[in-house]
């Protein structure tokens, strides 16, 4: 596998015939020109805009100077691809708007942002002598004792490192041996210079977890997604199924009850109120499936309807008391409402509770329910559990569920699920 960076090519056998020590030579000489540049530039914004500014002309000179990193850090992170491959991120988020107010507001609000201001201060003042200081050592020394025949040729004598004095050519052939193994010596701590260099200015202007951390958010808008049309799939078969199933069913167990009452007494009305009955418990299975897929109810009149509305189905009285100020995202009152759901079914076959009450209200941007009962307790959420279930999906909203169910009860049920309610 070929390296991806000058740390990965320093440890291969043939690292002297490839590219990266030259690689490694282009980014410090960039890495000194463009600090000198930029070292420049900052002491001429801060002394203009120090100056002009109780005129009011140089507040946008300092404001250019406090900004000057991001542009310093786009070339920084251009200039690192001559010391490693892989792609340097922008951490920056785009603007919320079009134009340059837009812009400056984002841009100022950002971490990012004065971290790269504090790389192009290290970089003017800090960085770019060191980068001067290993090109001549490991570089241009080497190159110039290499020389040493060349310049005995121009001038008959010269003086190596200008201390010692070459003469006559065999001399002048030692150094030039020398030089070329002081070449091929120094391409090693040269190419390690760059990949510090290249390292710690990837800190600050392309952290990875900069990448990472807009993949997680990717992540969770993408689940969030998920959820939505999961939901929107779920009241799409509700509205199928109560709209056409259930209405031939209805009208099916119309017919057999007009037939049955005018069929004469004997076996064919019997087999017709079989029929009839049968029909019946298939109308009332496909309500309690079509209830489950997703409540009528709770997608017109909302969550407060569709709690109470599963309190009295419940097979253990429930009290309610829950005070919302209006509808909420259709995923926060349908995982809300399935979290109640499998409470109170729960409570009513494992429990041996008497009551239950239900409760909770809106504050501080979340939505809080809690169910409670006065069963015997020792209830756990297990794996692949209905409150696991559940769980996973409040958290896919950034949501919480706790479960307290000590032996000998009371059992309590919480719920925070983050939500603003519609106007």
């Amino acid at each position: 596998m070929r390296p991806r960076n000058v740390w990965q090519a320093l440890s291969r056998p043939g690292y002297l015939l490839s590219a990266w020590p030259w690689r490694s030579a282009a980014y410090l000489l960039t890495g000194a020109v463009l600090g000198a540049v930029v070292l420049v530039g900052l002491v001429t914004s801060l002394v203009a805009g120090g100056v002009l500014a109780v005129v009011l002309v140089g507040l946008p000179l300092l404001l250019g100077a406090a900004l000057a990193g991001v542009p310093v850090a786009a070339l920084e992170r251009y200039r690192l691809r001559l010391a490693d491959a892989e792609p340097a991120r922008d951490p920056h988020e785009p603007p919320g708007g079009p134009g340059p107010r837009a812009w400056l507001s984002a841009r100022l609000r950002e971490r990012a942002t004065w971290r790269e201001l504090g790389h192009a201060l290290l970089f003017a003042g800090v960085l770019w002598p060191v980068d001067a200081l290993a090109l001549v050592v490991f570089l241009l020394l080497p190159l110039s004792v290499a020389a040493t025949p060349l310049l005995l040729a121009v001038a008959g004598e010269t003086k190596v490192l200008k201390v010692w004095l070459v003469t006559d050519w065999t001399a002048g052939a030692g150094w030039a041996a020398a030089g070329l193994f002081l070449f091929a010596a120094g391409a090693y701590p040269l190419g390690a210079a760059a990949g510090a260099r290249a390292g710690l200015a990837r800190l600050l202007v392309a952290p990875r977890e900069a990448g990472l951390g807009a993949r997680v958010v990717e992540l969770t808008r993408s689940r969030v997604r998920l959820v939505d049309a999961f939901e929107a799939e779920r009241r799409r078969i509700e509205r199928d199924l109560h709209d056409g199933a259930q209405q031939r069913l209805v009208a099916l167990t119309m017919t057999l009850g007009l037939a049955r009452l005018d069929a004469p007494p004997g076996p064919l009305a019997d087999q017709l109120a079989r029929a009839h009955q049968e029909a019946g418990t298939a109308l009332a299975e496909l309500r309690e499936l079509i209830r489950g897929i997703h409540p009528k109810v709770l997608a017109d009149f909302g969550l407060e309807a569709a709690v109470a509305d599963a309190a009295d189905r419940s097979a253990v009285p429930v009290d309610v008391d829950l005070e919302l100020p209006g509808r909420f995202p259709q995923a926060v009152e349908a995982a809300a409402y399935f979290v109640v759901c499998e409470a109170l079914t729960n409570v009513g076959r494992h429990s041996g509770a008497s009551r239950a009450e239900v409760s909770g209200g809106y504050r501080d941007g979340r939505l809080t329910l809690r169910v409670r009962d006065d069963g015997c307790g020792g209830a756990r959420a297990r794996d692949g559990g209905g409150l696991t279930g559940l769980a996973d999906r409040v958290s896919v909203l950034d949501g919480t569920l706790s479960l307290s169910s000590p032996p000998g009860g009371p059992t309590l049920l919480h719920v925070e699920i983050p939500g603003e309610p519609a106007s």
